[in-house]
């Protein structure tokens, strides 16, 4: 008897390997030639491509340099940048997490005939451009925009607040952008989790805040961790939201690639910096492989 397609050996090695092939050309090889730069400097011409490996009378010389990373452990602009770049990612992240997890909750908890519904209002802002939703809110936080004319309108202030290029834009406006990151895996957990847990917990004597704090919770932390990872990681490279709403005094990693790659053009400097960035997004992320992991081992057990 002739096995399926997807039962045999060639289908399992087909349905691995076509997304591998795809991680290689969209990620891995990019990701070698970025890093093959970083080593590199600029020669005569301003090219990055020189050879870093030569032989040449029988000897082999690698020519491979790290002044480009040693430069950005010596210049504090560099840090400062990463630093305020993870802070504002963070705190992103908390004020998705804080604002999304009871949404979230409502969402799961809800008539079946209406979570359909919320679900769409949470996936509705993904049918607009995301460009056009940032240049929005330039209208609504502009000196003469739609907020301050309410507040003046309203008489909640005297004169207009200054709220373009500043922090507070910077951070509104990642918080709207990726909040639905947060919601949706959030949601995707809760509406899983068995409420048979929270009846005992009530029949025990648990107070519906105990019940919440020691089951659901626990319940839902690879969903919190996944939603985590989907707004921290963006946000920590995000260069559109910092670029428009934010300020001189928000620069992020996104905005500096883009000054070292097309302003100053010194590309191994822009590459090391690349490689930098993508280094701490890793970290989290192997922080969460490694709990997901774990997670899997427990329930197995």
């Amino acid at each position: 008897m002739i096995k399926p397609f997807r039962q045999s050996a060639a289908g399992r090695r087909f349905v691995i390997g076509v997304p591998l092939v795809w991680l290689g050309i969209a990620f891995l090889i990019p990701f070698l030639i970025v890093l093959r730069m970083s080593f590199a400097e600029l020669d005569d011409t301003g090219s990055p491509f020189g050879p870093l490996v030569t032989f040449s009378d029988g000897v082999l010389s690698i020519k491979a340099k790290v002044v480009n990373y040693v430069a950005l452990t010596e210049d504090s602009t560099y840090l400062w940048t990463f630093l305020r770049s993870l802070g504002y990612a963070a705190l992103t992240m908390v004020l998705c997490l804080v604002t999304g997890y009871p949404f979230a909750y409502f969402m799961a908890r809800a008539n079946p005939a209406w979570r359909t519904v919320l679900l769409m209002m949470v996936m509705l802002p993904f049918w607009t451009s995301f460009l056009l939703r940032i240049y929005a809110w330039k209208g609504i936080l502009a000196n003469q925009g739609l907020l301050n004319n309410l507040l003046l309108w309203l008489g909640a202030i005297d004169e207009p607040l200054k709220m373009m290029n500043t922090s507070f834009a910077l951070v509104l406006g990642m918080f709207y952008a990726y909040l639905p990151f947060m919601i949706l895996p959030l949601y995707a957990n809760l509406v899983k989790m068995d409420v048979r847990y929270l009846e005992a917990a009530a029949d025990l004597g648990a107070t519906p805040w105990q019940a919440f704090w020691r089951i659901t919770v626990p319940l839902s932390k690879s969903g919190i961790i996944a939603g985590a990872m989907l707004v921290f990681i963006p946000a920590v490279g995000e260069f559109v939201i910092p670029e428009l709403l934010g300020g001189p005094e928000t620069l992020m990693i996104g905005r500096l690639l883009w000054d070292e790659f097309f302003v100053n053009t010194d590309w191994p400097r822009a590459s090391a910096l690349a490689v930098v960035a993508i280094a701490l997004i890793l970290v989290p992320m192997a922080i969460f492989n490694k709990y997901k992991d774990e997670q899997e081992a427990e329930g197995r057990a």
